[in-house]
Parts: structure tokens; C-alpha cells; sequence
């Protein structure tokens, strides 16, 4: 036989093992929610209506102290999609796009990069990564502007009405884009079908690939991403959501007051640029708890949308063969230290919800109160599949967690433009680039109210060389 022709011959019948071999793999369905505290009856809040996610919850695990690395969003869908530290701006997965056009080898594969390499279908649907569709360009739909090169198959943002993903990314009802945004309600509650709002389109969309994936999944696995928009302000959503909190009494806000001494307060401006009527959350309790309601009715949306997803696939006969995943991209406050927002290093803003879902797992249900952080998301999706973990990755996998929720976790590490910060199971730490120290026993009621650093100094110390050392790495 001629040596060219054994070789073709090779090289198809290692293709064909390599195909069979990734069609065994579970499928992976990750679903992002943008800007989505831990408020979640799963979560222990039960003046949040959340049935779609709880159930999810009831059946896989619930991380109740996970921790993002970064409290916005282009920054901490970095961590998430390359498992590695990155930039603390909202630029940080363009940043390192240019970065891999200069010099490749210095970046380990994302995440759907690697998942495709190994034959999985990588697609993914509405806000991943920072801009939903995945492009960029002055209205977010360049194609010769990827945020993350050679990952997907497919990277879609069904617009709608809203023309371009920056007009869904900020939209309101029925097309509504923001342009002056304080020409744009802060909040809104209009009746309609949920596609009256730029997520019921991302899920219809959503809907008609994870029924194509499913179809296919048997001759090779899929990675289907998922990015719903809401609650990111501002707060809109259908007035069907808003019913559930009419009525409600919501628990008073801790800690309301504006903190002293250096922290990473700032004064929401994200926030207060927003049409508010002339009304400031801050001074005005009931036009707080509107603030509170509205921004409930779009979790309670969000939930709606991930209970049609996990519906589809329930009767696709594919549940039994996908890891879930929902990951919030990080906390939100809602008036803690005076704050209406995030990019803050408090735990509203770094603590987020994590759930995975394992068919099989043992203990379906039991949360954990591990530390854990985004950065482990990474590995432990590459164990759950059988792959190699790629090297240069800085978080450990979760798996440990998923087979036993008694397992003990890590201290997580976050970051902002000007400080740092260490959060363990009992502390946190915040260290400014000026050298200033916040120290925080999360054991006592005040909480991330009263600094310790001054009168603990050994103890903030030890926590300054741990963070030192994690990022000197």
C-alpha cells in the first residue's frame, strides 16, 4: 500500500476514535446571569420567587460562599472563560484578544476553545462574554472583532427590535435603546410576553440550539453557553414578574450607611445616571424598596428563562447526559454600605451564585459552604468530562464539593483597579495599592463594618503575605 495512503488511512481512523471517544463526554449547558446576587430562595431568601432555579438547586449543588475574582463584568467572565487572572476593566477579554494575535503561546485555550479541541460543539447564545454576542465594533457586531478568537462554532445575540447587541445590552421594553441614559427609567415593569425584553429572545434562540444540539449530541457532545441579561439595569422586566412583590415586605437593608476610612466605596454612579425621578435610594426608603421590587421581578424573569431551558432539555432525554451550570457573574448592592451597584470589594459585590448540576451526584440538594471562586469553574468542568486540565490554570477543581458538601474549600482572591482582597471562611482582607488594610471577621454580626486591621495586625499580616503570595505567582 502506497505510504501516502497508509498514512490518510491512520489519520481517518484516529479521527474516528478521537469522535467516538468525545461523543461518550457529557454534554455541558452553562447559563450566565448578569449581575445576579445570591438572592435566590435557594439561597435562604424566601421573599424571592426563583421555583426554576431552586429546583436546579434541589437537584445538584448549591455553592452558598462562592466568590468571583473580579466585581465587574468583562473581568470576571475572563476569570470564568480562561480560568487565569486577567484585567480588572471591562476590556480585560478584548485585551487579551489583541494579546493573542501578538503572541498565542503565552494564553492558555479558553475554556470553549479547549472543549472544542477535544470535539465538543461549542456555541454560545446572548452576554458570555463581556458584550452579549461576543463582538466588537461601535455597535458590538463587528465580526472581524471577536472577543474570544478560535472559541466558538457559533457566538449569537438575537437583537430584535433592539437593532445591535449595545442596544439589548441596555434595553428596555419593546426596543427601547439607551442612549442618554438619564433619559432612561432606572426601573420598569411593562406588560407583555417575555420577548418584549432582550432575554426572551436570547432564550428563544437559546431554545432552538440546545433542541438541534440535543439531536446530535450522540455522535458529539456540545458546550452550550447561555448569557441572560437581566438583572442588569436597568431593572425591566414583564409587569407579570413584578406581581410576585406587590405585596411583599422585604427585610430591612444591613448596614445602609456609607462607610469611613478607606474602602472601595463609590457613590453608584452606574446607578444614579439613570432617570430617577429626582429620588435618591439613599434618603428615600420607599423609593429604595421600588428599587429592591424591580430589581426582584428581573431575577424572578431570569428564573423563568433558565426553567425553559432546563425544561427543553429535561424532554430532549439529554439531562441525563449534561452537567448544568448556572453562575452569577457577580454580587450586586442594593443599598449595603450606601451603595446601589458593584465594582466594590464588600461581599455584595464578590459573593455570586454558583449550582452545578452532576447527573448522578451524590447527596443531590445538600449545599456547600465551601470558599470556593469562578477560577475553579474551569477544571472542574475538565474532570466532570475526563479531559486533561490545560497547564497555566489558577483555580483547583470542584469535584470534591460535588461528591461531598462537607469537603472544606480555599480561600478566594478579587481584585479591583486599586486594591486587593483575600477572603477566607472565617475573614476578609482588602489591601489598597496605597497600603492601607481593611481586615473584616465575618464570624461577628458588624461584619464588613468595623475594620480589625489596626488591632489585629498579625493576623492582617499573615492574610497580606497569602495575598502577596497568590499574586506574585
Amino acid at each position: 500500500m502506497p505510504r501516502l495512503l497508509t498514512r490518510l488511512l491512520l489519520t481517518i481512523t484516529a479521527l474516528t476514535a478521537s469522535f467516538a471517544h468525545a461523543a461518550q463526554r457529557p454534554n455541558i449547558l452553562l447559563i450566565c446571569v448578569d449581575d445576579l446576587r445570591p438572592e435566590l430562595g435557594c439561597f435562604g431568601k424566601d421573599y424571592i420567587h426563583s421555583p426554576h432555579v431552586d429546583s436546579l438547586a434541589s437537584q445538584g449543588r448549591a455553592f452558598h460562599r462562592h466568590y468571583v475574582q473580579a466585581p465587574t463584568c468583562g473581568a470576571s467572565r475572563y476569570t470564568l472563560l480562561t480560568g487565569t487572572y486577567g484585567p480588572a476593566d471591562n476590556g480585560a477579554i478584548f485585551k487579551r484578544a489583541a494579546g493573542l494575535k501578538n503572541n498565542p503561546k503565552a494564553y492558555p485555550p479558553s475554556l470553549p476553545a479547549w472543549l472544542r479541541q477535544q470535539g465538543y460543539e461549542t456555541v454560545s447564545v446572548g452576554k458570555v462574554s463581556h458584550h452579549p454576542g461576543g463582538r466588537g465594533g461601535a455597535d458590538w457586531d463587528d465580526d472581524a472583532q471577536p472577543e474570544m478568537p478560535f472559541s466558538w462554532d457559533q457566538h449569537l445575540l438575537p437583537a430584535g427590535p433592539w437593532q445591535h447587541p449595545r442596544g439589548a445590552m441596555h434595553g428596555l421594553a419593546n426596543g427601547e435603546i439607551r442612549g442618554n441614559a438619564k433619559a432612561m427609567d432606572v426601573f420598569q415593569s411593562t406588560a407583555g410576553p417575555d420577548t418584549i425584553y432582550p432575554d426572551g429572545l436570547i432564550v428563544n434562540e437559546s431554545l432552538s440550539q440546545l433542541g438541534r444540539l440535543c439531536k446530535q449530541s450522540d455522535a458529539r457532545p456540545f458546550f452550550l453557553a447561555v448569557g441572560l441579561i437581566r438583572p442588569h439595569l436597568p431593572f425591566g422586566a414583564p409587569a407579570n414578574y413584578m406581581q410576585h412583590y406587590q405585596e411583599a415586605q422585604l427585610p430591612e437593608i444591613p448596614h445602609p450607611g456609607k462607610p469611613t476610612g478607606k474602602t472601595t466605596w463609590h457613590g453608584s454612579g452606574e446607578f444614579m445616571k439613570y432617570n430617577r425621578w429626582g429620588r435618591n435610594p439613599n434618603t428615600d426608603a420607599e423609593f429604595a424598596t421600588l428599587v429592591r421590587k424591580h430589581y426582584a421581578a428581573c431575577v424572578s424573569y431570569a428564573d423563568a428563562q433558565v426553567g425553559k431551558l432546563l425544561q427543553q432539555l429535561h424532554e430532549s432525554g439529554q439531562m441525563e447526559n449534561t452537567i448544568v451550570v448556572l453562575w452569577g457573574d457577580h454580587g450586586w448592592h442594593l443599598g449595603e454600605h450606601a451603595v446601589w451597584g458593584k465594582h466594590t470589594l464588600f461581599e455584595e459585590s464578590l459573593r455570586s451564585p454558583l449550582i452545578i448540576r452532576v447527573p448522578g451526584m451524590t447527596q443531590p440538594g445538600a449545599p456547600t459552604d465551601a470558599v470556593v471562586e469562578t477560577l475553579d469553574l474551569y477544571p472542574t468542568l475538565c474532570e466532570l468530562a475526563g479531559l486533561k486540565t490545560p497547564d497555566q490554570l489558577a483555580g483547583v477543581s470542584l469535584k470534591p464539593m460535588l461528591d461531598n458538601p462537607a469537603a472544606t474549600g480555599h480561600a478566594a482572591f478579587a481584585y479591583s483597579g486599586g486594591a486587593k482582597t483575600i477572603r477566607t471562611a472565617t475573614h476578609r482582607l482588602i489591601a489598597h495599592k496605597g497600603g492601607e488594610l481593611e481586615l473584616y471577621d465575618h464570624r461577628q454580626p458588624d461584619a464588613e463594618t468595623h475594620n480589625l486591621a489596626p488591632n489585629e495586625p498579625k493576623l492582617a499580616q499573615e492574610l497580606l503575605d497569602q495575598l502577596q503570595a497568590r499574586f506574585n505567582k
